[in-house]
Formats: structure tokens, sequence, C-alpha cells
């Protein structure tokens, strides 16, 4: 079994999102993608983030069209930061050794790889594809260099469609009071309304 992992803080998820790991999931025969919204990241621990019931309602309401997509708590669950390699660790348990993950990041944080918390192990354990991302170059030579040849063929790079939305955009938007249609999914947009968010960020 072949699963791609999406993570990030969702905040909110976003037509984006979407097209990256649909099209991800096409390119490399991925039987599904599971969402998982952060917790506490390491990198925004002081920044503030909306609420996790929120963000995790969110996701479901944009995942549910699609029955390849799934959403996990996991992280929400989990006390503490949120760090990628627990995560790893406890999707094997749950899916089985055999089971091959693909965890989907953008180009820029491909860079930032050799940074994370425990990186050598976690390529060991499982594939990263980084999306690209408009003037971000990744120096694939310094990769190599760092995790080894072995390490390096679990990573790849891969152009998907460029649909260039942010998050903070998109708070920044609903906070001046300007649209947010075609940014996110109707259902997604029709929860910020409901629920009042960002009017404040």
């Amino acid at each position: 079994m072949k699963i791609g992992v999406m993570g990030g803080t969702f905040d909110p998820i976003h037509l984006g999102h979407l097209a990256t790991a649909e099209s991800v999931r096409e390119i490399f025969q991925l039987d599904e993608i599971l969402f998982i919204p952060a917790a506490r990241p390491p990198h925004k621990a002081e920044k503030n983030v909306t609420p996790e019931l929120h963000r995790l309602m969110m996701t479901f309401l944009a995942t549910k069209s699609n029955e390849k997509f799934q959403v996990s708590p996991m992280e929400i669950l989990r006390e503490g930061l949120s760090y990628t390699v627990e995560t790893v660790n406890e999707l094997h348990k749950k899916f089985g050794a055999s089971t091959e993950l693909f965890f989907i990041i953008g180009a820029d944080s491909l860079r930032d790889l050799p940074t994370w918390y425990q990186s050598k192990e976690l390529v060991k354990q499982c594939h990263f594809i980084a999306t690209t991302r408009p003037n971000v170059e990744v120096d694939f030579a310094s990769l190599k260099k760092f995790f080894g040849k072995r390490g390096a063929q679990k990573i790849h790079q891969v152009t998907t469609p460029g649909i260039e939305i942010s998050s903070t955009e998109i708070r920044r938007r609903v906070k001046a009071g300007l649209s947010i249609k075609y940014l996110v999914p109707e259902v997604v947009e029709e929860y910020i309304t409901k629920e009042n968010l960002y009017k404040t960020i």
C-alpha cells in the first residue's frame, strides 16, 4: 500500500492544498492521501494558530467529496509539539511496516529538511515529495551529501498545478472583508463565515 501524507496547519485548508494532493496522488499512483492537521507545529509554536477543532473540521469538509482523501486527528490528539518522525512512526504502526509513506511538502520546506528533528531517520522511513514553488531552487547535491545516496533516492521533486494560494492571504482577505470565493472550497468558506473566523487575526 502507498499512502501520501500531507501535513500542515491548514489555517485554513485551500484549493491549492487539494489540487497539489490530487496531482501527487496521480503521479505516484498512491492509494490514498492522508491529511494530518498539525496541533502545535514546532516552527509556529510562538505564533497564533486557529484552535485545532476548527482547522480539523475545515479539513474534513474540504476533503469529504474525494474518496481517496482521508483525514487523521493524530497530531491534534498527541500532547506537546508535533514532530514528523513521531507521526511517521505512528503511521507505520497503524498501517504496517510494509506500507510506503510519501510525505508531501513544498520545495521551500525540502530545502530545510536537514534541520528537521531526526531528519536522517525520517528519510529512512518514508519518501519525501517536494512540490515546486516559484523562485525556489533546491540544492540536491547538498541533500545527497547530507542524507547519502540511498537517502537522496527517496527524495523527489515534482511539478504540480500552479495554484498560488496562501492561507496567510486568505486570512488577510477575510479580516479585510474581501471575498475568498474560489480560493477555498465552498463548504470551507461557509464554515469560516458561520464560525466568524479570522476577523480579528
